[in-house]
């Protein structure tokens, strides 16, 4: 059953809410980080380090381990760089150079059932074990840990799925490069942050805080999957035994927006034969109040004065669009948007004097203002076209000023620079995209030719790795075609040359588009809609004018006029985005 609990602090009118945990039943299943994505992350050699947590053992006389840096063999010595564990009534923290232990330090006695807060900190020389914020013990080497670019951050277990660990981990925190703490504290009651800076002293993990999605890595920087008998999807299989999400908790609290309102917390999902989700956010937004479309960057105003604006609309109405306010600097056209129910993030520009830029800000959607910065692309992007989910935006393609096949990835409530994803099939820039919660679909583009494409490839989004063939465009396409969905169904509409085409696809399957309907006039300019469970609206730079029209998603059938642009009446090659598109579970 959800559990919410939301306290008010009088003195300062501040709200929170408890964080979350994972629970691990201890037979036969874990969560798994890779190097793969930052790939020196775990490699802490001779450097300072914290990996912290808090743990709530079922059987502390085992030899159950919370978290560890192994290879997928069973050997302590030589296949471990480092591990806290459970043993003897005792917490344990090591860590090894080859087969020598270097950093050995236990606990005294604790209990079953219990929260403890436990850090193992390298400072200089000195490894110490904290646990509940008391050095209870320490160990003193100058090696250099053991290190091998094939091993996993285990979380639940050690040595590639034994010593399973049966119980509750929350807020685990792996800082590399430094010491966070260096005598006796106060443990946290707060949520843990990360600690941003050069990859060589920084937070590299932040895990199991999140009472909705165990796979989330505050910091952005990682994919966990689930490992054993236990497979990544929300579903349980026969024979399959849950790692499941949980509020359950040991206090912390984090802070919530006065604006934006409490997040809901997930319920025991694994008392249930599906996890269960429950919306994030206020009521507004939550649709309540209706799915907010947004429509980001425009052409440059004559004098490269302007091209920066956000305008809005309320998808289940019509009318011209209403001012929402800027991104950051001038000229944020030619962008890959993103969002989930609350954020929207805007990835590359063109800008004056056809200055590219690796920009990537951000806006709360259920509110007006001017965007934020969040972080940085991989280099200068633009006409790259943008992929999300409720916590995953995939930057896809795009021109750098080459024409790119480069995916790479942000993590949407977080903030941070983008993280390498894979590739797409082609080169190419100026492609529609749409997606599910699971799947992204990127359609068209032009490649660097000039040739424009009918190919249309997918991810899933949740991983890493390459694009794959789905199939093709039936009609119209090409470069500057834009893509919008529901949960289940995608469209494609228009294309440069401009075209009133619309074709759709089944997300879940594979195959070509089918014909939907006509566009209100043939145009292209957008990459991506502004869409609802419900409706598709569409923008496009048509000849010669520019038009705003809309779809029933699960009909076929033509276009209706939804209204004008209100604010930007120069407004070009525009991206979409909204609160209420298919990719929001």
């Amino acid at each position: 059953m959800a559990k919410l609990r939301v306290d008010k602090i009088a003195a300062s009118g501040q709200i929170t809410e408890n964080t979350g945990s994972v629970f691990f039943d201890g037979t036969s299943d874990w969560l798994r980080a890779r190097g793969g994505d930052n790939f020196n992350d775990f490699n802490f050699g001779s450097s300072d380090f914290t990996i912290e947590g808090f743990f709530y053992a079922n059987d502390v006389n085992g030899t159950d381990i919370p978290i560890a840096l192994a290879a997928d063999t069973v050997s302590a010595n030589s296949d471990a760089g480092w591990y806290i564990r459970y043993q003897s009534n005792k917490i344990e923290g090591k860590a090894y150079s080859g087969s020598s232990e270097i950093g050995a330090t236990q606990s005294g006695t604790v209990s079953n059932n219990t929260w403890y807060h436990v850090a193992y900190v390298r400072e200089g020389s000195t490894f110490t074990l904290y646990v509940d914020g008391v050095a209870v013990s320490t160990a003193t080497s100058s090696d250099s840990l053991n290190w091998n670019s094939g091993w996993k951050v285990e979380i639940g277990s050690g040595y590639g799925g034994a010593n399973y660990f049966a119980g509750y981990i929350s807020n685990l925190r792996i800082c590399k490069g430094h010491a966070v703490y260096k005598s006796n504290f106060a443990p946290p009651t707060r949520e843990l942050e990360v600690h941003q800076g050069p990859d060589d002293d920084r937070t590299v993990l932040l895990a199991c805080h999140d009472g909705e999605n165990i796979f989330a890595d505050k910091t952005g920087r990682h994919i966990l999957a689930s490992q054993g008998n236990r497979t990544s999807s929300p579903t349980l299989a026969a024979g399959e035994t849950p790692v499941g999400i949980t509020t359950f908790n040991p206090g912390l609290t984090r802070s919530v927006d006065a604006t934006a309102g409490p997040t809901f917390q997930g319920g025991v999902g694994f008392v249930s034969q599906n996890w269960l989700t429950l919306p994030k956010g206020t009521t507004t937004d939550r649709n309540l109040c209706g799915t907010r479309g947004l429509f980001a960057g425009s052409n440059p105003q004559p004098g490269d004065t302007g091209g920066n604006t956000i305008e809005f609309i309320t998808v289940s109405t019509t009318g011209n669009t209403q001012d929402f306010g800027d991104r950051i600097g001038k000229g944020r056209r030619a962008i890959a948007a993103m969002s989930g129910s609350t954020r929207a993030v805007f990835a590359g520009s063109y800008g004056p004097s056809s200055t590219i830029a690796d920009t990537i800000d951000y806006v709360n959607i259920a509110t007006t203002g001017n965007a934020v910065d969040f972080g940085n692309c991989l280099s200068d992007l633009t006409e790259a076209t943008g992929i999300s989910n409720s916590t995953r935006g995939i930057i896809a393609g795009g021109r750098t000023p080459t024409v790119s096949n480069v995916m790479q990835y942000v993590t949407i409530p977080t903030l941070g620079n983008a993280i390498d994803f894979g590739d797409l099939s082609v080169a190419k820039r100026n492609a529609g995209s749409f997606q599910s919660s699971t799947r992204g679909v990127v359609a068209g583009g032009r490649n660097p030719s000039g040739t424009d494409l009918n190919v249309i490839e997918y991810v899933t989004i949740a991983s890493t790795g390459n694009a794959v063939d789905f199939g093709d465009i039936s009609s119209g396409g090409g470069q500057n075609n834009m893509g919008g969905s529901n949960s289940t169904r995608g469209l494609v509409a228009g294309g440069n040359p401009s075209t009133n085409t619309i074709t759709y696809v089944t997300i879940s399957t594979l195959g070509n588009s089918v014909d939907f309907g006509d566009n209100t006039a043939a145009t292209h300019g957008m990459n991506t809609m502004a869409t609802s469970p419900t409706r598709a609206c569409m923008f496009g730079a048509a000849t010669p004018a520019r038009t705003l029209s809309y779809v029933e998603i699960a009909t076929t059938g033509n276009a209706l006029d939804f209204g004008s642009f209100g604010i930007d009446a120069t407004t070009g090659y525009s991206s979409g985005c909204s609160n209420g598109h298919g990719g929001i579970s």
